[in-house]
């Protein structure tokens, strides 16, 4: 009968000749002949991702001396495939003669950055710790503030080329189970070539295409535990530093550490301000087009006289230039982005007020415009969540178009249809715009504004958690 090339045999030549073919013209894999007496072994691994003098002082030099090593034993397997699975995430092998078991040792070197506070999530008080591209380190980090074993932990493989470590965190006695199990069955039904970051399993996760996200991403640990605790799951994968957070809620992406790390009053006045971001930035471009455009009558006379001035040598028609302003200022922004930093800001400054200046000068563009599209891209970065002020701003440019054809009957029926499909999305069957959706007046104590934390008795209904009472003592 012909051995199985999947399992290991009692033949260390076979292992070895099996093991070699799949790492054939892999320059760095290493195969170490180790002797001791009558005894023959070999060690494997791939020189560029282990510690090599870990592998020196505690695995070749003790088993020269003792036979054994002194490393940490991670696992014994017979299986070809986690053989090489083991190997390729730095790990190395060692395959005795006449034996049938390779011992697994953790000899890893791979090189990640130090914990720091994200870029795009910073705060005044509270933590400053936020995820990195190591996937034990963030779970570290959630575990370092929530020592509770109903803390569970639950990992896959996706990525049929990539094969990248994701993993599931959540609290066993407060998740809906439901919830866990659909999120558990979507992920292990993902099938993909490769895996980068949570943001292409988040495409996998989602049922539907709207222009809002429904699944929370974040680097910040305290944000990933709050929403853990109040039911819940986080998804993580190795290589990046981000988790996602379902369910969710529209209010969930305006909720901000500092708020709670405030006092409730100022808490709530900035919440406040963001949701008026929100509106300020979808419907006040649309809002001026459609007051030049049709519904002069609304304003005070000195104020149309003034902006009727403005406009006198404009050549086109308000849409297109508040069209062009939005482009130019999204080209801005990107551009900004991938520059580096000494020279992103000097394209801010730039494109602020050499560019604006120049096409106001030029009569391309009204003063008003001008104002208008800086109170639109300023309430636009209120947002915590970047995901959340993408689509604001995406959602901008259909108001515009329905304001230039029927002024603010277009932006009304447009709001309702808004507000329509946010009462009908779900996020893994929670309603997306809870609790005004569902009217469940007592769940708006953190939304619009939240209250003082000794109020928070009770954890949000949105995802049916199976504890319900919140304890403070």
């Amino acid at each position: 009968m012909k051995n199985d090339p999947l399992v290991l045999t009692t033949k260390l030549e076979e292992n070895l000749l099996h093991i070699r073919e799949a790492f054939v013209h892999t320059e760095d894999f290493i195969m170490e002949s180790l002797h001791r007496y009558d005894e023959e072994a070999y060690l494997l691994y791939i020189d560029t991702i282990i510690d090599k003098k870990i592998v020196e002082e505690k695995i070749i030099k003790p088993f020269s001396e003792t036979g054994y090593a002194t490393q940490a034993l991670v696992k014994e397997t017979n299986s070809m495939k986690e053989v090489e699975r083991y190997l390729l995430q730095g790990n190395c092998v060692l395959l005795n003669r006449n034996s049938n078991l390779a011992q697994v040792f953790e000899v890893s070197s791979i090189k990640t950055r130090d914990i720091s506070e994200p870029a795009t999530e910073g705060v005044i008080r509270g933590s400053h710790e936020g995820f990195i591209e190591s996937l034990s380190t963030n779970i570290s980090l959630i575990r370092k503030r929530l020592h509770n074993s109903n803390l569970k932990i639950k990992y896959f493989t996706v990525g049929n080329e990539s094969h990248t470590k994701v993993c599931m965190i959540y609290l066993d006695h407060i998740a809906n189970k439901k919830t866990v199990a659909s999120i558990e069955t979507k992920i292990s039904e993902i099938d993909i070539d490769f895996i980068l970051a949570p943001g292409h399993i988040e495409e996998f996760l989602s049922d539907n295409f709207s222009i809002f996200p429904t699944l929370l991403s974040t680097e910040r640990a305290d944000r990933t535990v709050a929403n853990i605790m109040d039911g819940r799951v986080a998804i993580l994968a190795d290589n990046s530093p981000g988790a996602l957070i379902a369910p969710t809620t529209f209010f969930t992406f305006y909720q901000s550490p500092d708020d709670y790390n405030s006092r409730w009053y100022f808490g709530s006045f900035i919440r406040f301000l963001r949701i008026i971001g929100f509106l300020i930035s979808v419907a006040l471009p649309a809002l001026y087009i459609a007051i030049v455009s049709f519904h002069y009558e609304i304003l005070p006379t000195e104020i149309v006289f003034s902006i009727k001035s403005s406009l006198e040598y404009v050549p086109y028609p308000p849409l297109v230039e508040a069209l062009s302003m939005q482009i130019t200022l999204e080209i801005l922004r990107e551009a900004s982005i991938r520059l580096p930093s000494r020279i992103g800001q000097t394209i801010g400054v730039v494109g602020g007020l050499v560019i604006g200046t120049a096409v106001v000068e030029a009569n391309l563009v009204s003063n008003t415009m001008i104002i208008v599209v800086a109170i639109t891209a300023i309430s636009s970065f209120i947002v915590p969540i970047t995901e959340m002020g993408s689509s604001i701003r995406l959602l901008g440019f259909p108001f515009m178009i329905a304001a230039s054809m029927f002024g603010l009957i277009g932006m009304s029926f447009l709001f309702m249809f808004v507000l329509i499909h946010l009462c009908k999305l779900e996020s893994f069957g929670t309603p997306y715009f809870a609790p005004f959706s569902t009217l469940k007046w007592a769940e708006m104590k953190d939304t619009l504004i939240r209250v003082p934390l000794p109020y928070f008795k009770t954890r949000p209904d949105d995802t049916v958690p199976q504890k319900k009472k919140k304890t403070f003592k």
